[in-house]
Order: structure tokens, then C-alpha cells, then sequence
């Protein structure tokens, strides 16, 4: 009775972790494949070298060369992913974004914005949102983001997506290159070219820079041409390294074209450095609770499954005993019965006295028992 409960507990115990590795499978792998609520700010910083770019100073607008710095920090907003309501709820995040670009020099600042976004957490694409913005000269702006704006779903496949470029207010396709090695990190690189489009830029800020730069003309545009390419970790779907090969260019009704802006901006090493070590541990979480925590759990709730089917099963010298106390062995039936007759001719082989019995007096005794036995027949 005492095996049958210990092998029962076994049994128990077994389907409890079995049970557990499946929570760790399909309850607590998905909910870490999410965009958290409590994800911490982060910050990239990209450089690019010998960089031609537009600066304004005060109203004057000239066209500069130096080395430029650009840093973005990505800051979740708790309070207002909480206030997230109807088919966001529970669904989306809401990120602050902010980016400053300066002079390395002189520590000067060429550009800046701002922006405010919703992105669904479980691929990461900017979902509408009313109260998403984009602020670039001090006065928000209602923009419709969408595709990837500052992450990769994970899980991300070998295929193409559409990212988000802030300067087109627009999504272009990003193309699926192959896979390079980041750090120890095998990567996905993705490669989003846009070749001379216009910039949908205000029509006073166009005025603007045709006055300074290209007298007597009375309309032009500005074209773009962006070469993007992203480094991603297919795991995390986390940026590990991004650069930018950008170029603006003025183009008036009449005159020369005037370059605004032709920087080649890349990750610093510190910045891909950081970006490797949180991918790496995001990753290992991901292998520990997703993979080597439930393998582990299936293995020894089988086995802890199959002891306690053997123990229960199992029976102990005593429970033997008293079933062989209780049935006892029956008598062959090929084994002949002994005669009466052979018992009378003297002892049977399993008969025999021990050996210390003193044969030698036995057989001296056995005259005296015949002749007082005929004395008596005789009288």
C-alpha cells in the first residue's frame, strides 16, 4: 500500500512538470516574444565623417563640412501605452523617439526632432494611432507611421519588409541581402534604397533655401536618396548596426543644384557593442525559457512518470511472503505417492539420522531385541 502512494506522488509529479514545460512553451515564450511594457530606454549614436551638410544659424543658412554625430534615444511611454484603448489595448506600446544631430567639433546642432508612435508588440510595425506625431521645427505634426520603424518583428524571416522613412513621411521596401556575422552574432541584413525622390518639404522652407542658395530662381525641389541598411538579430528582431548613405540635393527651376546634405552615418563601436550584449541576452532568456527549461522539465517529468508506474507496481520480500503464507505451493502431480509398505521396510532417504547418531550401538541392540522376541513366542 505504502509503494502504491509513493508511486502514485511520482506519477503526479511527473504530469506536473510536464504540464509546467508546456506552460514555458505556449504561455510564457509567446509572452516574452512581445514588446515589453517596462522596456528600458536605449540609445544609438551613428557618425559620419567628412560629411556635407545644410546648417541655419540664426537665419543664415550656409552649407558646411565636419564630422557629424547623431544620437537617438527610444524611450517607452508607460503612462500612455496604459491609456491605450479599443483594438490597441493591451496590443501596442506607445514610444517617445528623439534624435539631435551636431558637429563633432564644435559640438554644434545641425538638426533635431521628436516624434511620438504606436507599435504593435508582437511585430513591431507602427499601428495608427490618433495621437502619433512627428516634430521637426518646433511645431508637432500629424504623420501616419507605419512598417518598421525602429524594430524588426522577431522572429524575422528572410523576406522583404516595409520600413518607414521619416524624411518621405513614407514606407519603401527593404530587401532581404543575406546574413553577415555582427560581433558573433549571425545578423539579417536588409537593404532599403531610395534613389531621387522629392521630399514633400513645406513651401516657405523651400523659399527658404532658394533664396540663400540659388538666387533668382522661383521654384525647386529638394530630392532624396537614401542607401539604408539594416543589421538585424533575427531572433530579437533588434537593430545591431545601421547605416545610412544619404544625399539631399537642392534643385532650382533655374541655376546649379545646391548639395544640402551627403553624410554617411553608421553605427559607432560602442553603440553596435551594446547592441550585440542586449540581443545576447534577450536571446539567452529566450533559449532558457523557450527551449532548455522545457526540454528539461518533459525529460524528468517522463521519468519521474515511468518510476512511478514501476513502484507501484513493484512488490516488497514481505507483501511476497504473505502471499506465499496465504497460497501455498501446490503439490506436484508427477511426484508418485509413497507406499505404506516401503515405509515399513525401514527408513526413506529423507529419513536418515543425522550424522552424529551412533550406528554402531544401534546395530548391537538389534539382536537383543530378537532373541527377547522369540524368548517370548516361545513361551
Amino acid at each position: 500500500m505504502k509503494h502504491r502512494a509513493v508511486g502514485a506522488v511520482l506519477f503526479g509529479g511527473g504530469v506536473l512538470l510536464l504540464a509546467l514545460a508546456a506552460g514555458l512553451v505556449f504561455v510564457v515564450k509567446p509572452a516574452m516574444t512581445k514588446l515589453p511594457y517596462d522596456l528600458d530606454s536605449s540609445t544609438s549614436v551613428a557618425e559620419a565623417k567628412g560629411a556635407t551638410f545644410l546648417q541655419i544659424t540664426n537665419g543664415a543658412v550656409a552649407i558646411n563640412r565636419g564630422d557629424l554625430r547623431s544620437t537617438v534615444q527610444v524611450t517607452p511611454e508607460r503612462v500612455k501605452t496604459a491609456a491605450l484603448s479599443g483594438d490597441l489595448a493591451g496590443d501596442a506600446v506607445v514610444w517617445r523617439v528623439g534624435q539631435t544631430v551636431e558637429r563633432t567639433d564644435s559640438k554644434e546642432l545641425v538638426s533635431a526632432y521628436g516624434a511620438e508612435l504606436a507599435l504593435d508588440r508582437v511585430s513591431a510595425a507602427a499601428v495608427d494611432w490618433n495621437e502619433q506625431f512627428l516634430d521637426e521645427s518646433g511645431t508637432p505634426e500629424k504623420v501616419a507611421f507605419a512598417g518598421q520603424v525602429y524594430k524588426f518583428p522577431f522572429d524575422s524571416a528572410q523576406d522583404n519588409y516595409e520600413v518607414f522613412d521619416r524624411d518621405l513621411r513614407q514606407t519603401r521596401m527593404a530587401e532581404f541581402k543575406g546574413t553577415e556575422d555582427i560581433n558573433g552574432v549571425e545578423a539579417y541584413r536588409y537593404e532599403q534604397v531610395i534613389t531621387d525622390e522629392k521630399l514633400p518639404l513645406a513651401t516657405d522652407r523651400v523659399g527658404l533655401l532658394l533664396g540663400a542658395l540659388a538666387p533668382g530662381s522661383t521654384s525647386g525641389d529638394v530630392v532624396y536618396s537614401n542607401t539604408r541598411t539594416v543589421w538585424v538579430d533575427p531572433v530579437t528582431g533588434s537593430y545591431l548596426k545601421v547605416r545610412e548613405q544619404q544625399k539631399k540635393v537642392l534643385v532650382p527651376n533655374t541655376g546649379t543644384p545646391v548639395t544640402l546634405l551627403d553624410a554617411d552615418f553608421s553605427y559607432n563601436e560602442e553603440t553596435v557593442a551594446s547592441s550585440v550584449d542586449r540581443a545576447k541576452e534577450s536571446r539567452n532568456q529566450l533559449n532558457i525559457l523557450g527551449v532548455f527549461a522545457p526540454l528539461g522539465l518533459a525529460v524528468l517529468g517522463l521519468v519521474l512518470i515511468l518510476v512511478g508506474l514501476l513502484v507501484s507496481r513493484s512488490r516488497t520480500p514481505a507483501t511476497v511472503a504473505r502471499h506465499a503464507a496465504v497460497d501455498p505451493a501446490p503439490t506436484r502431480v508427477d511426484q508418485p505417492p509413497v507406499r505404506d509398505d516401503a515405509r515399513e521396510a525401514g527408513p526413506l532417504t529423507d529419513e536418515i539420522p543425522p550424522a552424529s547418531t551412533n550406528w554402531k550401538s544401534e546395530e548391537s541392540t538389534v539382536p537383543s531385541q530378537r532373541s527377547a522376541q522369540g524368548e517370548s513366542e516361545k513361551q
